[in-house]
């Protein structure tokens, strides 16, 4: 819902403690007043708080410079106002509390907690989904209490929440039931290149991934070009002789810019080249040794030579011996094979590429870093011309990132439109053949696949583990997206 509300009042809350819900890495704050739930506030930022004790002791190691950022922020003068709030739910805390337990779930030590409660008796948890408003207002009130009035009026909308409707309920959940974080190690890594994030791109990314992993965050990731993968769209260009002659490079030094750009690229796809093979007279333009051995002959121009099968299989046979058999063999090329080459290639069981082919995996592996798998890809690394077979392979691989998307944003919507908190496999089945999928599956196969979603090396979607595998849980965690 989206429609527009207007509101008089704020509340204000220590500078870290707004940051934190601003970022989503929080979802309540502390209180020394009941408030009713579904009243709503602008968040207001303030440098006095409740704290009994020092910034460090007050609030996680994790937390703590971004914390000291956020105090240092907070003018005397004027106040920037970002986001606004809806009390969902007012859960009043007292001694009996188990604060060891509740600590992890915020930004709060154990012992801040439990040094407001020894002064203070009692203290009230506010649960609060946090939305952004449109444009920041800057505000000169000097607040002398938990709430003020705004001088005007303002308007809000539920356009921009912090967090989604299904993350906030599963962050509500775990709060409530008081559940262990799950990524206490990310939490750390996150506040460990949370400094780096200005200055390194790199960074930046890493941070959005592990915020959306944890929950921190629901927005979907647009991933920038990254220059440092610029060279992937060099890689047909520089298999092309002519366009090198035009530049006025002589034809040795264009072979040598296309093996480079192959050595790189055959790396980037997780081979591992060899440095002690390098090309040159009589010297293997490449070779592989992991995950199996490959042998590889570069050819720029507009022809692959006829006698491009000899010289790899003379070359090969002098460097690699009787080991020399048992690898696999290719050839990379801009030109297209003559009739002769190609029988050639078949008679000695080396596999011809299409340097466009080549440059089409490497785009696949620096769009999605896990699609490329180089043990199935050897079944298609037939002899003769393989394009069409390296093609299949490509598409294989799509159709299966294609799918894995769909599942993702299968059980968001299925979570989101019956308003629980995780799914078993059999219902997520049972959604799926109404969801125009992309291809039928069993329900087996789709455990197997809700199961790698949820490892902590993908972090789709999140797992409660059952007795048994039809037992087992998930709930979304973070998109998928499709290009």
């Amino acid at each position: 819902m989206n429609n527009s509300l207007v509101i008089n009042t704020a509340v204000c809350l220590p500078a870290p403690d707004v940051e934190a819900l601003i970022q989503g890495r929080a979802i309540v704050a502390i209180s020394k007043n009941y408030i009713v739930p579904e009243r709503k506030f602008a968040l207001y930022p303030i440098n006095s708080s409740i704290n009994v004790l020092p910034v460090e002791q007050y609030y996680h190691s994790n937390f703590l410079a971004t914390a000291k950022t956020a105090l240092t922020q907070v003018s005397a003068e004027t106040i920037s106002v970002k986001a606004w709030v809806r009390c969902e739910k007012c859960e009043h805390l007292d001694n009996t509390e188990l604060l060891s337990a509740l600590s992890p779930l915020t930004i709060w030590t154990t012992e801040a907690l439990q040094e407001i409660l020894r002064q203070r008796h009692n203290i009230f948890l506010l649960y609060l989904r946090v939305y952004h408003l449109p444009e920041l207002i800057t505000l000169s009130i000097k607040p002398n209490s938990q709430f003020i009035y705004l001088n005007e009026p303002l308007t809000i909308s539920e356009a921009k929440p912090v967090l989604s409707d299904s993350i906030f309920a599963q962050r509500k959940y775990q709060l409530q039931n008081r559940q262990s974080p799950r990524y206490p190690e990310l939490e750390e890594l996150q506040s460990a290149i949370a400094s780096l994030t200005i200055s390194q791109p790199a960074a930046k990314q890493l941070d959005d991934d592990i915020k959306v992993f944890l929950g921190w965050s629901s927005e979907k990731l647009i991933k920038q070009p990254d220059p440092d993968l610029a060279w992937i769209n060099d890689i047909a260009k520089l298999g092309d002789r002519s366009i090198e002659q035009d530049e006025g490079k002589s034809n040795y030094q264009a072979g040598t810019d296309f093996e480079i750009i192959a050595r790189r690229s055959l790396d980037f796809l997780g081979f591992k080249v060899e440095e002690n093979y390098k090309g040159g007279a009589g010297g293997l333009d490449l070779f592989c040794s992991q995950p199996y051995p490959l042998v590889c002959e570069c050819k720029a121009g507009k022809s692959i030579p006829d006698r491009a099968v000899e010289e790899l299989d003379r070359i090969g046979r002098r460097h690699l011996k009787e080991n020399y058999l048992q690898a696999v063999r290719l050839i990379i090329g801009p030109g297209k094979p003559t009739k002769n080459l190609k029988e050639s290639a078949e008679i000695s069981k080396i596999s011809i590429i299409n340097v466009m082919t080549l440059q089409k995996l490497v785009e696949l592996k620096a769009k999605y870093p896990g699609a490329i798998n180089l043990v199935e890809l050897k079944q298609y690394l037939e002899p003769g011309q393989i394009d069409y077979k390296i093609g299949e392979y490509i598409d294989k691989a799509e159709r299966e990132i294609k799918l894995r998307s769909h599942i993702i944003q299968l059980v968001k919507n299925y979570l989101e439109n019956s308003g629980i908190k995780s799914a078993g496999v059999e219902a997520l089945h049972g959604a799926y053949f109404g969801s125009h999928p992309p291809q039928p599956i069993k329900t087996a196969e789709m455990h197997e696949i809700l199961i790698e979603l949820s490892s902590p090396l993908t972090g789709y979607l999140g797992r409660i583990k059952g007795s048994d595998w039809n037992s087992d849980r998930f709930y979304f965690l973070r998109d998928l997206p499709i290009n």
